[in-house]
């Protein structure tokens, strides 16, 4: 392909300028088209369309909702006309000078999945400073990829690091050499490079942020990191002799991997309803069920007798009949065996605040998520686990949102105190937001 006929794609959200110092650096040099994917606000996109207007072979796509970086690619990827290389580049990218594009095709080599800034990531996305276990990652700030090839794998997503999925497919395969990276463009991208030692390109990192607040991610960073805490406290209670490992709930594909890795000989079964959710992309289990943890017979809970540990992955509170789930596993487990339970606390200071102003309104997740059939206190769990014929192990409180004011506090205390109940002792049980408790059979 003649190098001004490689099509160029960037997203765009709220951020005129940007894209303005894009076209104009760029088509200093280049004559290819350009796509804009715009998920700007009504009150932004006028500003992005006219930019646009001022470049030759420039178009622009607008989508009524900020697209996210990870989606907007995807959606191009898939729904344009692309074929062979496809050049993307960060709305917050200045070309200083030809060339770069040129040196980006000549290391495209056939069959390759895409060449420019590779950095490494932990499986969360997130930069890690290390590189031997790490996942090599093509950074989409610039990237030429060859479409036909990336279609093969799994597209990007919405996400802080939206490569992450991809790259993960390539790395766990074994293919770590369909991408590869450039001295010149890492020298380009790092934050202390001057002006005179730049080669190409100029890139001020997270531009459109700095401009138009954020992409909207500061949810999905929250709830990365408490995926990650919550499997740390699970791999804390898990025997380090369990060989078998049965998993009900299957919320977190990634729990999956890292008990796997923390023993390479470990068994790990995963059976839940959500599979599909995590573990079809991030499977890490030597078997993956997609199932409703009621509906299993009498079968499934012989043929793992022999299981060392079973993880109730938030499976009790949306199990039709916890305590009958609980005394199934109770009839199979063997001596020695544990039961690791993580719930949700519903004894949170903030559903007692929200109960008490009937503020109960249902979320795509949380205590009030449709999927939730029954709460649990600590109180009530140890209750569950006991009945079942379980003792207490040992537990661990997560404690993401404490409450912080004085005042609350001192009604939630005398609240306690007017029930009979110890204040110290109820305040304490309303902190946590999960727990991770471990169970013996008696």
């Amino acid at each position: 392909m003649d190098i001004e006929q490689i099509p160029v794609i960037s997203v765009s959200y709220n951020s005129a300028e940007l894209i303005d110092d894009l076209l104009r650096t760029f088509r200093a040099h280049y004559r290819n088209p350009v796509t804009i994917i715009d998920g700007s606000g009504a009150e932004q996109y006028p500003a992005i369309e006219a930019v646009c207007a001022r470049y030759p072979e420039v178009r622009v796509l607008h989508f009524d909702y900020n697209i996210h970086h990870g989606p907007g690619m995807a959606w191009a990827f898939q729904n344009l006309p692309l074929h062979g290389p496809v050049l993307v580049l960060d709305s917050d990218i200045q070309v200083v000078k030809a060339g770069f594009l040129e040196s980006l095709r000549d290391e495209l080599k056939p069959g390759m999945y895409g060449v420019g800034y590779v950095n490494h990531v932990n499986e969360g996305g997130f930069d890690v400073d290390y590189e031997d276990g790490a996942i090599r990652y093509l950074h989409p700030a610039c990237m030429l990829v060859d479409v036909d090839v990336l279609r093969l794998w799994p597209m990007p997503t919405k996400h802080g690091a939206p490569m992450t999925e991809p790259m993960l497919a390539l790395h766990r395969a074994g293919r770590d050499e369909l991408i590869k990276g450039l001295d010149w463009l890492r020298d380009d991208f790092r934050a202390d490079t001057t002006s005179a030692a730049r080669h190409y390109l100029r890139h001020d990192w997270q531009g459109t942020v700095k401009r138009s607040g954020s992409y909207n991610l500061d949810e999905w960073s929250a709830a990365t990191q408490a995926a990650a805490e919550l499997r740390q406290l699970v791999l804390l209670l898990l025997p380090a002799e369990a060989r078998t490992v049965v998993e009900l709930g299957a919320n977190d594909g990634l729990l999956a991997r890292a008990c796997m890795e923390a023993d390479r000989g470990r068994r790990y079964i995963a059976a839940g309803g959500h599979p599909d959710k995590a573990l079809a992309r991030q499977d890490g289990a030597s078997e993956v069920m997609a199932v409703d943890i009621d509906a299993l017979d009498d079968a499934f809970f012989r043929d793992h007798a022999d299981a060392d540990c079973w993880i109730l992955d938030q499976a009790l509170e949306r199990s039709a009949d916890p305590a009958r789930l609980l005394r199934r596993i109770r009839t199979c487990i063997r001596p020695g065996a544990s039961v690791i339970a993580v719930f949700p606390n519903a004894q949170h200071w903030s559903m007692q605040v929200r109960l008490a102003v009937g503020d109960l309104r249902y979320a795509a997740s949380g205590l009030l998520s449709a999927a939730e059939r029954h709460w649990f206190s600590r109180a009530s769990m140890l209750t569950l686990f006991h009945e079942a014929g379980f003792d207490t192990v040992h537990g661990v409180p997560l404690t993401r949102h404490p409450l912080s004011n004085p005042t609350l506090e001192a009604a939630l205390r005398q609240l306690a105190a007017c029930m009979g109940a110890d204040p110290d002792l109820a305040f304490g049980d309303a902190q946590p937001d999960t727990y991770v408790i471990r169970f013996l059979p008696r």
